[in-house]
């Protein structure tokens, strides 16, 4: 099953380096997330720089 946060990125038309760059998180960030790895350590700042990034809400990105 596809991420949601790949998916939303996905809906957004943006790869993940456009992501990387218009939120301020690095790209290996966002392939973390978006693979689910449960070692993934990430304060809830950068969170939110990529649900803006998204035009979303951490909510609807990773919790619902």
């Amino acid at each position: 099953m596809e991420s949601k946060l790949k998916k939303a990125r996905k809906e957004k038309g943006l790869t993940q380096e456009e992501l990387a760059e218009k939120s301020g998180v690095s790209r290996g960030t966002i392939v973390a997330l978006e693979n689910e790895q449960n070692n993934v350590v990430t304060k809830t700042s950068t969170l939110v720089k990529i649900a803006t990034a998204l035009e979303s809400t951490v909510a609807d990105i990773f919790f619902s």
